[in-house]
């Protein structure tokens, strides 16, 4: 799990193969004296890069609406506005219904940090149907992301190594082996993209927002943030409160927390699902394949865990499912109740030795494709954390938090812990504890939780709407499972949304959906 103090949307990958120096993450391009007057150039969108995650071009929706990508000059410095550039990567589908209702553009961000936007959304394009009634729905990859001077750490084959390695250290060698791993990581970010680090902190990436904002045409943003996609959208509304149009968080990060206590809470909130997918397993009919009991289910899952530590299975050749696989696998599992059959399906295979299925579940959290080749998530979702949080955290210090994490979870407690030595040699300092989203003037941003959500905890919707300040954050409840709500595909909770976004009606504060 690629740093999970903060956490993504799933890795779905389309674009196009721009310029190395793009991929790489050079600062390049020419200094422009005005990029507000840049002009977008829409065309069919090509075949994906490798950075976000290959696949083919995105295809029409079923009503022929087709994809189009372009690319926006943006700073690479937002302190020198008019020094060097960088390319970043957008994508749209123009509004289905008649041109006088149309609203404007609905920019998505879908979490991490690190997700490609110009993968998810076609991925989800037909979800958002209804939107495009009113809006061109827009996405991007975020400076860092994919094709937007995307950030490279190690290769393929060294990220192999690395996502197979023991990342629950239960003595000092196997901690000197982690920690050296980690700095080995670091280090090689820092060596491949040195110029782009200082440059991919969630302010810079609402700045381009803002430019974007723009070039579309738009005088607000109106706007969809998932998941992290929320913390950006919040450090936007912060910087620019008057330029917010209409827009929805959901799957909500809470921006008052240190990566330590976001650590923390996810581990409450993968074991919260963890806990879910154990009862539902057994309160069917027929008998659950993993368990007798919810509490049999989550003991086997244990002994499973702990036999891997010791000796790996067969996964996918030549490749072994390690314990640290494993979790993740489950954990990617646990983030939609849609992904619960191939959870039970995964442990059941691995009970037989055989590790296929939690492999597969396992290389989607770390954006690894059939061919071996890895997306940027690994790499941008370092990057821009390191470059936003300030803790630095050293090895002792997680020694010393695992009786409070392993209380929060025994099974994800100790990987959870320990993924907050992520940051600790990186080259770049980080900007603060936790992001500021304050937005006194704003317009009303509805802010939806879900109290079943592993990843971001419902918890951080109440604490979003606070932060926000008064009369800014409206607090939607859905009792429901899995990370996010609109996509859980509750008509409660999308009449709502979409009740807000299509006619500009704010649902009352507390509504609860189930």
């Amino acid at each position: 799990m690629p740093n999970p103090s903060r956490v993504r949307a799933a890795a779905l990958t389309v674009a196009a193969l721009v310029s190395s120096c793009l991929v790489a993450g050079c600062g390049g391009g020419s200094p422009q004296a005005d990029l507000s007057a840049q002009e977008l150039r829409w065309e069919d969108c090509p075949a994906p890069s490798p950075a976000e995650g290959g696949g083919s071009a995105p295809s029409p929706l079923p009503d022929g609406g087709t994809w189009q990508c372009a690319t926006m000059r943006a700073p690479l410095d937002w302190a020198k506005p008019k020094g060097d550039t960088i390319g970043i990567a957008l994508i749209r589908v123009r509004a289905s219904g008649e041109a006088s209702r149309r609203i404007g553009s609905l920019v998505f961000n879908f979490g991490g940090p690190g997700g490609s936007g110009v993968a998810a959304l076609p991925a989800f394009g037909e979800d958002y149907a209804t939107l495009r009634t009113r809006y061109d729905l827009v996405s991007f990859d975020p400076r860092g992301v994919g094709r937007s001077a995307g950030v490279r750490c190690e290769n393929d084959q060294q990220l192999d190594a690395y996502f197979q390695q023991d990342m629950t250290p239960d003595d000092a060698a196997e901690r000197t082996a982690y920690v050296d791993n980690v700095q080995a990581f670091n280090g090689a970010c820092e060596k491949n993209s040195k110029t782009m680090l200082p440059h991919v902190r969630t302010t810079d990436a609402a700045r381009d927002m803002d430019l974007m904002r723009q070039l579309l045409g738009d005088d607000k943003l109106h706007y969809f943030g998932i998941s992290y996609g929320t913390e950006l959208g919040g450090v936007y509304a912060h910087l620019f409160p008057q330029r917010v149009g209409r827009a929805v968080f959901d799957a909500v990060v809470d921006p008052t927390q240190t990566p330590e206590q976001g650590s923390l809470g996810q581990a409450r909130g993968f074991q919260l699902a963890l806990d879910n997918f154990a009862e539902d397993c057994t309160s069917k009919v027929e008998d659950c394949p993993v368990g007798d009991t919810a509490q049999d289910v989550k003991d086997k899952i244990a002994r499973l865990l702990q036999d891997l530590d010791r000796k790996p299975i067969p996964g996918i050749f030549p490749r072994v499912l390690t314990q640290s696989a494993a979790t993740n696998g489950i954990a990617q599992a646990l983030y939609s109740k849609d992904f619960w059959e191939y959870l039970t399906e995964g442990l059941e295979q691995a009970y037989d030795g055989d590790g296929r299925t939690l492999m597969l579940l396992s290389d989607s959290m770390n954006g690894r494709s059939e061919n071996g080749e890895y997306s940027n998530i690994a790499a941008a979702n370092v990057s821009i954390n390191c470059a936003d949080d300030e803790p630095r955290y050293s090895p002792d210090f997680v020694q010393s938090k695992l009786p409070e994490f392993r209380a929060a979870s025994p099974l994800f407690g100790d990987f959870l812990a320990w993924s907050m030595v992520s940051c600790t040699d990186w080259a770049v300092p980080g900007a603060a504890d936790h992001p500021d989203v304050s937005a006194p003037g704003s317009a009303p941003i509805l802010v939806v939780g879900n109290t079943g959500d592993p990843a971001t905890p419902y918890e951080g919707a109440r604490k979003m709407v606070d932060a926000l300040g008064k009369g800014v954050g409206v607090e939607l409840t859905y009792r429901g499972q899995g990370h996010g709500a609109y996509d859980s595909k509750n008509k409660c909770v999308q009449r709502a949304v979409d009740g807000y976004l299509l006619d500009g009606r704010v649902p009352p504060a507390g509504t609860i959906c189930s």
